[in-house]
């Protein structure tokens, strides 16, 4: 277990570290939480409080049956033993043998209110998904409670947690279509329009600032004004696809020329590597230099992709700065460049072959009249079924259940077959016929009944453990880690300091980027691969203990959210559960709102008291996980 202690408070740990125990039953311990520690220390169906506080009686008789039936739970596991040397023994284990082999009972799959075309396809969704559910003979965990679903659909949609009012609005709301309604919501508010702005910036040319390329900040915000104009509108996915394979121009000027430019370097191998991993969800790198091992993919195709990318290149214009004396970035542009016919590769064997641009069965004219990358981006947005919309579905569906139909997302193919095939197909087709509309493949998902579940396993179907390497079976959400960009944002909506105003769109922007940038590494692979220390290292724990922003986080000066809470009229538990909303969007238990009173009440001045329990909410995995 890891042992965390706060700066200037480490006389206080224990009372502090005491707050992240109880959290969850113990299931949620910085440092410590696993699915599985999940299932074993917090009893399935148990109620998290998002509805009441745990204060009240009926509360306390919970936690007392819950571990009687731990007890009970331990008494027949003795009694099985013993059968087992007698023959009396031999027919009292054929009964349970028997009852694990009789089918499940499904209740009526829960409806989120969602109404019209939407309902037909969530139904689809439903019936797919609880066939793998009959078929494996496990039963799904019961529907998260409100708070915990509302957590997870604004991590999912708009990048953060939600304020506290929203969470005391929507639980508070007896609408049987809420939850429909909340998706509709948070599909038109503007952190929708950032959050996938970010998102695909990130996936497009990474978080490095547009990379090591000059002028690499100023390309990133041009490129992220593109998608953001894209997102607003709701354009269509192809739409936005065509423009980024196909762009030319000046970066500030056409935005969309900053994915490729980013990645034309080593004779376009990388710019070939992302495009088909993002936009069509192939994994084609490996076959640079051979032919693909699992699949039909040979060595060959490669290079067909590679040369669609070989017409065009960057252009970068320097000018002189009188300033400094010297010559500094200007602007850049993508430009077209003489090529025809093939390219030309060499196999294992030392003999040079060629390759012309193709697109699976299809040709295209390697001639130089003829603009490459234009035809491809119209041969994979064009037909009724499309690799590029069953690689938006199966990457959409990863980002809001934590797994996709194929794992990675981004390596599909007969070689790594889909979970739910059949679903796979269906969503594909639909997200066609909808002119691909994002907001309506969203929608899908997220009014669907799996996405509804809570992230608590039991022990009837706890084999669901994608990250043990099975198939998904989407009977419990899958626990996720937040983005940096998540974990930032919701650090400032759990302090309130969204409200301050004080910053626009543009330096708002900035500050998150500086502060992710102590994150990143760069390396140098044939995709210009990055990655971040943001996973739990060492880097994240001691950020999120003793950083900049956690300490204005728990700040307690005046104007401060902290102060407000404290200032604020009420007894303690009022304050204390209002903590625990806003950092965990649920109320705290009776056992919790003890161990804090208590930790307050040790502490050498309230204030410094409760300075420690929000600072233990926010360095709690219940707090950085999206569940």
């Amino acid at each position: 277990m890891v042992t965390v202690i706060r700066q200037s408070h480490a006389r206080r740990w224990m009372g502090t570290f005491a707050i992240c125990v109880v959290t969850l039953g113990a299931a949620w311990v910085t440092g410590s939480w696993s699915a599985d520690a999940a299932d074993k220390k917090a009893p399935a169906g148990k109620k998290t409080a998002t509805e009441k506080s745990t204060d009240d009686a009926p509360e306390a008789k919970l936690d007392k049956k819950s571990v009687e039936k731990k007890t009970a739970d331990k008494k027949p596991a003795k009694k099985a033993e013993k059968p087992a040397e007698s023959k009396e023994g031999e027919s009292k284990e054929a009964a349970p043998a028997e009852a694990a082999a009789k089918p499940i009972q499904l209740k009526e799959p829960y409806s989120t209110g969602a109404s019209g075309s939407i309902a037909e396809t969530v139904a689809f969704i439903n019936e797919k998904v609880r066939l793998g559910w009959t078929e494996n003979n496990i039963e799904p965990s019961a529907v998260a409670e409100d708070g915990e679903w509302l957590r997870r659909v604004y991590l999912d949609i708009v990048g953060h947690v939600p304020p506290v009012e929203e969470v005391d609005a929507f639980i508070a709301d007896k609408d049987k279509a809420k939850r429909a309604l909340m998706i509709d919501q948070l599909l038109d508010d503007p952190g929708y329009v950032r959050s996938w702005t970010t998102n695909w910036t990130n996936l497009l040319i990474g978080r490095g600032g547009g990379g090591a390329n000059m002028g690499g900040p100023q390309r990133r915000a041009a490129l992220m004004k593109f998608l953001r104009e894209g997102f607003a509108k709701n354009l269509p996915w192809d739409k936005i696809v065509y423009d980024l394979v196909s762009a030319e121009g000046r970066y500030d000027e056409n935005g969309a020329v900053n994915f490729l430019m980013a990645h034309l370097n080593d004779g376009q191998v990388p710019a070939t590597a992302i495009t088909a991993k993002l936009f069509l969800g192939l994994q084609v790198q490996c076959t640079q230099c051979h032919n693909h091992p699992f699949n039909d993919w040979k060595q060959n195709q490669f290079w067909e992709y590679n040369s669609i990318f070989k017409q065009c290149r960057e252009n970068v214009v320097q000018k002189y700065d009188e300033k400094t004396g010297r010559m500094v970035f200007d602007y850049a542009e993508l430009v077209p460049q003489t090529f025809e016919g093939p390219v030309y590769f060499e196999p294992r064997n030392g003999l040079m072959k060629v390759a012309y641009p193709r697109y699976e069965e299809h040709e295209i004219d390697p001639g130089p009249d003829t603009n490459r990358r234009k035809e491809f981006a119209k041969l994979i947005t064009t037909g009724e079924k499309t690799q590029l919309a069953d690689a938006m579905v199966n990457r959409m569906w990863g980002h809001f259940f934590g797994y996709g139909f194929t794992k990675p997302v981004d390596d599909m193919g007969p070689h790594n077959l889909a979970s739910h095939p059949e679903l796979l197909e269906k969503l594909g087709t639909d997200f066609v016929k909808a002119k691909y509309d994002l907001k309506q493949l969203i929608r899908w998902i997220c009014n669907s009944e799996a996405y509804q579940l809570t992230s608590k396993m039991t022990p009837k179907n706890e084999i669901d453990n994608p990250a043990n390497g099975e198939r998904p079976k989407f009977t419990h959400m899958y626990v996720k880690s937040m983005t940096a960009e998540q974990l930032y944002d919701s650090l400032i909506i759990a302090t309130n300091a969204h409200k301050s105003g004080r910053s626009n769109w543009e330096q708002a922007e900035t500050q998150r980027r500086m502060w992710m940038q102590q994150f990143v590494l760069a390396f140098g692979t044939d995709e210009n691969d990055e990655s971040t220390t943001f996973n739990g290292t060492i880097p994240q724990a001691l950020m999120m203990m003793n950083g900049e922003l956690v300490a204005n986080a728990i700040n307690a000066n005046k104007g401060s959210y902290l102060n407000t809470v404290l200032s604020d009229k009420g007894n303690e538990a009022t304050k204390l559960r209002e903590l625990y909303m806003s950092a965990l969007s649920r109320q705290p238990t009776s056992k919790e709102i003890a161990a804090a009173k208590s930790l307050v009440k040790k502490a050498k001045t309230p204030i410094e008291g409760y300075q420690d329990l929000f600072w233990a909410l926010l360095n709690s995995n219940e707090f950085i996980f999206n569940h």
